[in-house]
């Protein structure tokens, strides 16, 4: 790199930061997600505006490679942090109604979006049709739970029985919709000729599950108030990014082997440990890495070209979207005889979407199942749903109270959510 491509660099990346933080924080004062400005900040650093002049001064082609590298780090690090906060004790004090309704708002928009890539496929499809309406269904189906949980953090109702059984859900979509990803990448011959790695993965999952996580459990029991030492630190990120290189050496991508380490590191008797793990990591993460994400996924969209028949296809997949995911949550909801408010409030929480739903149309575009002009318009239907869940829920419920309630799900475990997203800032 020539000293002006540095010197580009730099200043680019200093101006992300800034005016990620500054829209974050706008976004918040405006009651909104602070993800919802830090998207908006790589937006308006992208092509969008003055045709690309601003982002072809600040962020030359020579220098986007790096971009693309530290936002591949940022994306593995929040996806190890979604996996340390996944916890299976949200499942099981939900009762029957998480599971019901996480099926519900995955299984309806998935075929109402797999049903809108059969329509777009002839102005936007890609080579590989069955994998182009697949991962549109896909996209459709995601619930962002840590988006989800800062929400309720905010409001005061992550110990309330509405909270619970949302975060619950917001957990099961989770895994679901990661497993239908992954099923989607392996289907798709996204390796190329190394295709044939694709079938350790299995072996991969049981090692990590019945190996790896029984060895570190018996460690974390052997250190009493472990600590997060500096040999403690460098073992944790040894093992999220060999685990990530993994699972992109399997042919899978590298957020499932973050997301995977998070899943295995033991809760019992590292309290501690997961804490500080969140201070430093989600620091770093939420303040430079995620922000050189939003970037990048920035540099992506281009919305100065869309013209009517676009803006049609937006309204499309909006409907599709909101419709689908809400009416698969609130079904269920009601069907498992929650009251209508409260009904209508979960679907709109499982309508949130956030940098989770970024992530997965970053993996698309790579991967080449959707295409530039169609990502666009993807960003867009995830910023408006995620920007709608607050004001639908103080309509739906009234003003955030900024108290925590005690209700019947009180004892419900509830830290993981909250640490995260005090951890990373973000609430993506």
């Amino acid at each position: 790199m020539t000293t002006e491509q540095t010197t580009s660099l730099l200043v680019g990346l200093a101006l992300m930061v800034l005016l990620a933080r500054l829209l974050g924080a706008l976004a918040r004062r405006l009651g909104q997600p602070p993800v919802i400005g830090e998207v908006l900040a790589g937006i308006l650093l992208g092509p969008t505006l003055f045709h690309g002049t601003l982002s072809d001064a600040l962020f030359p082609d020579s220098t986007r490679p790096l971009l693309s590298a530290l936002a591949a780090v940022g994306v593995a690090v929040f996806m190890f942090v979604v996996g340390l906060d996944w916890d299976a004790a949200l499942i099981r004090g939900s009762g029957a109604v998480a599971p019901a309704v996480s099926v519900s708002s995955i299984v309806l928009p998935f075929g109402l979006g797999a049903a809108l890539g059969l329509y777009l496929l002839d102005d936007h499809g890609t080579g590989d049709r069955t994998a182009f309406m697949l991962f549109m269904g896909i996209s459709m189906s995601i619930t962002a739970f840590p988006v989800l949980a800062r929400i309720l953090t905010d409001r005061g109702m992550v110990r309330t029985p509405l909270g619970v059984v949302a975060l619950a859900c917001a957990s099961i979509d989770d895994v679901l919709a990661w497993s239908l990803l992954a099923a989607v990448v392996a289907v798709s011959g996204a390796a190329g000729p190394d295709q044939w790695r694709i079938l350790l993965a299995v072996p991969y999952l049981l090692a990590m599950l019945f190996v790896l996580r029984p060895v570190l459990r018996r460690l974390a029991a052997r250190g009493t108030g472990l600590g997060l030492t500096p040999t403690v630190f460098a073992g944790v990120l040894v093992g999220l990014l060999l685990s990530a290189a993994a699972t992109e050496w399997l042919g899978l991508h590298y957020i499932f082997g973050a997301f995977l380490f998070g899943v295995v590191l033991p809760r019992a008797g590292t309290q501690q440990l997961r804490h500080e793990v969140h201070d430093r990591l989600g620091q770093m993460s939420g303040t430079l890495l995620l922000p050189v994400f939003f970037l990048v996924a920035g540099l992506q969209v281009d919305l100065s070209g869309v013209g009517v028949g676009g803006l049609g296809d937006l309204a499309l997949i909006l409907l599709v979207a909101v419709g689908g995911k809400f009416a698969g949550a609130y079904a269920a909801a009601r069907l498992s005889r929650m009251p209508v408010r409260q009904s209508a409030a979960l679907a709109t929480l499982m309508n949130t979407r956030g940098l989770t739903e970024l992530i997965v149309l970053n993996v698309g575009l790579q991967l080449g199942f959707i295409g530039q002009d169609l990502y666009s318009l993807m960003v867009v239907m995830a910023v408006v749903t995620t920007a709608m869940a607050g004001p639908l829920l103080t309509w739906l419920l009234g003003r955030r109270t900024g108290q925590e309630p005690a209700g019947p799900a009180a004892g419900a475990p509830a830290e993981p959510a909250g640490k995260a997203l005090e951890a990373d800032g973000t609430g993506g």
